[in-house]
């Protein structure tokens, strides 16, 4: 069993994470257990959208939500920013700004 080491950069997700209900949040935490401890998840869960950014998905009452990632080194999980999903299509912009936040943390090391 492997065990990836979750790091949020700066404080992006833990704002998001303090505009949801706790049931909300139990499901992104849900997810975020199964990134953690399995080798392979399900493209329910986790999808790769482009340069390196991943998706964290989780859905509550109907609600779908998103977080934006990377991979570090292969085994850390680098947290960016999340969202609430209203269209099929994710937002451009978000996945600009989780991109223009992935070359930020990699500058900044």
């Amino acid at each position: 069993m492997i065990e990836r080491k979750i790091r949020a950069y700066k404080n992006f997700f833990g704002d998001f994470m303090d505009t949801l209900d706790e049931g909300a949040e139990q499901k992104i935490y849900y997810s975020l257990d199964m990134l953690k401890i399995q080798q392979r998840i399900s493209k329910k869960f986790v999808d790769h959208i482009r340069e390196g950014i991943y998706e964290l998905k989780a859905e509550y009452e109907g609600n779908i939500y998103r977080v934006f990632f990377c991979f570090d080194e292969g085994y850390v999980v680098i947290l960016f920013h999340g969202f609430q999903k209203k269209t099929q299509k994710i937002p451009e912009n978000e996945i600009r700004k989780a991109i223009n936040l992935k070359k930020e943390y990699y500058a900044s090391k």
